[in-house]
């Protein structure tokens, strides 16, 4: 065996490297690597382990960015929203077994949309995937005409052209929280709203709907929110301010829940035996074992892979670069936990 080569500390292994250490061509190592034909069993296996021994890895990124696809979707999310964190594990998992990779680009405060997805463009990805993307409808056509693009969570009214939809049906989600309150005896059911984040109107519109329909019309009460602890906290706290007439809360999301379970909890106000409180999403966050949230639960696993879907069937021809946008609506589920139980005798 031929001495290491010097590898200086923090250099990246390269594949002339590896042909040193294990004593062949560089031309050899590259057909190893690529998995092609032309190397024996005993060479490909010498070859392998001197890639192994210096800690070579083959940079798939630069081989991709070398060939006229890079064959990357692009996911534009929102760095401090555990659903996204959710559904950025699963649009891994769709993506790799049909041949693409993934590369992110966080939205935070203090990058916008904007600076991510121009990113995105600036490594060459092929499609965009945005997760509850708030652009406005004509920013997502320019980038529609520019490659495909799969809106995650967010509906499109009126559709935009060029661009799919992926999302769940936010309302039927807020239904079904409302009801199951409704089922445990609830009537004075509070909706803190999410303002103009995505989903949010649909939202909106479901407790309304449900509460409707359970003849509780004149007890809807809308407390204006948003996607964070803090708004729910600040939303808790004008419900206590008035006396906590309420004996539910839904919330916009599970931040926006977690916010209001702390303050409820500073104030003392026991949940569920005061008040019951559920969020939406079915996030990590909601599943820690001292939240325990009844929420509505998003199909994650559907959503990416519909998502993924709909952009491979774009660039793969299966769908016409210029069609109209698509449409796919997933159903929610309710999560009963901890947070929700009967009302506390009148």
């Amino acid at each position: 065996m031929p001495p290491t080569p010097a590898v200086p500390s923090g250099k990246r292994p390269t594949l002339a490297d590896v042909a040193a250490r294990a004593g062949v061509s560089v031309a050899l190592v590259s057909v190893v690597m690529r998995g092609a034909k032309g190397a024996g069993a005993a060479t490909r296996e010498r070859v392998l382990r001197a890639a192994k021994e210096i800690g070579y890895r083959p940079d798939s990124r630069a081989r991709l960015l070398r060939s006229s696809r890079s064959r990357l979707l692009g996911v534009q999310f929102g760095l401090q929203q555990p659903f996204h964190t959710d559904l950025v594990e699963f649009l891994y998992v769709a993506a790799e077994p049909v041949g693409y990779q993934i590369a992110l680009s966080a939205v935070a405060p203090s990058r916008s949309e904007r600076q991510a997805v121009e990113a995105l463009l600036g490594d060459r990805c092929e499609a965009l995937i945005l997760l509850g993307p708030q652009a406005p409808a004509a920013r997502l056509a320019e980038l529609a005409a520019q490659l495909p693009v799969v809106s995650v969570a967010r509906r499109l009214r009126p559709p935009v052209a060029g661009v799919d939809v992926v999302r769940t049906a936010d309302d039927e989600g807020a239904r079904q929280a409302v009801d199951h309150l409704v089922a445990l005896g609830h009537r004075d059911i509070a909706h803190i709203d999410g303002g103009r984040a995505p989903g949010a109107a649909d939202r909106r519109r479901g407790y309304r709907t449900a509460m409707n329909r359970h003849g509780l019309a004149d007890r809807v009460h809308v407390l204006p929110g948003g996607l964070t602890e803090e708004d729910g906290a600040a939303a808790a706290r004008v419900l206590l301010d008035a006396g906590l007439g309420s004996t539910a809360v839904l919330a916009f999301n599970d931040r926006c829940a977690t916010g209001v379970l702390d303050t409820f909890l500073r104030a003392g106000v026991p949940v569920p035996g005061r008040i019951s409180v559920v969020g939406f999403d079915d996030s990590r966050l909601a599943r820690l074992s001292h939240v325990d949230l009844t929420t509505v639960g998003q199909d994650i696993s559907r959503l990416a892979q519909l998502a993924v879907g709909r952009a491979v069937a774009r660039l793969e021809g299966e769908a016409a670069s210029g069609a109209p946008g698509q449409e796919t609506v997933v159903e929610p589920h309710l999560v009963t936990r901890g947070t929700t139980a009967a009302p506390p005798p009148a």
